[in-house]
């Protein structure tokens, strides 16, 4: 398993870096692939020795009720991720890594893992659009919308840039950019301890996730 420790501060800057754009227009099929990345920084377990306090997040889930991030994930293991649904590649590969690990644990475990998936694009991804795209990857992930405005400042509390959803000039395709990293909180502290980039495998999350469900070091 690859590991760093990096103190936060640092890994702020290495983890702003790591944006990644994708597209969507006439031809979805089309990716507008990443425009910035720090390939040293992306590595599949990053421990942090100054762990990211949970952000103080109340957005909407995918039933259109009010979620507080803090008072829902207190005392759970608990992977969050920033990004969209209209997204035709990181995204849905980042989640699907994450589901197919997730059923290798024995079913109380699972239970016990939240997987919360935060939007990039609320304008279009709407508390419907992410339940129907979160239902084709696995039921018991939790899907966030809400103000722009407040997930980017949530998602800055953890070193993560995300930009307004714009249509790119040369390509007319609808752009969104944003970090891609995975962030581990542990059940014991609530605190963000471990931190995966774009390259962390299904394998790397199967590993891991036993140790992550009882708040240890991967």
């Amino acid at each position: 398993m690859r590991k760093k420790m990096f103190a936060a501060a640092g890994l702020i800057a290495a983890a702003t870096l790591t944006l990644s754009a994708c597209g969507s227009g006439d031809d979805s099929s089309s990716p507008v692939s990443v425009v910035s990345e720090d390939s040293g920084a992306n590595k599949a377990a990053t421990v942090l020795d100054q762990p990211f306090e949970k952000p103080d997040l109340v957005l909407t889930d995918t039933k259109g009720q009010k979620y507080d991030l803090r008072a829902a994930t207190k005392g759970r293991p608990t992977l969050i991720y920033f990004g969209y649904t209209h997204c035709p590649d990181i995204c849905p590969l980042t989640m699907n890594n994450i589901a197919v690990a997730k059923k290798q644990l024995p079913k109380s475990e699972q239970d016990k893992l939240s997987v919360v998936f935060v939007t990039t694009d609320p304008a279009r991804d709407t508390p419907s659009e992410l339940g129907k795209w979160l239902k084709g990857i696995d039921p018991q992930f939790v899907g966030l919308t809400g103000d722009f405005a407040t997930i980017q400042a949530g998602a800055r509390t953890l070193g993560i840039s995300i930009e307004p959803t714009h249509k790119d000039k040369k390509t007319g395709k609808t752009v969104s950019v944003h970090g891609t990293q995975v962030v581990a909180f542990s059940p014991n502290t609530n605190a963000g301890y471990v931190l995966y980039g774009e390259d962390a495998t299904v394998d790397d999350y199967t590993k891991d996730l036993p140790k992550i469900i009882k708040g240890q070091n991967p």
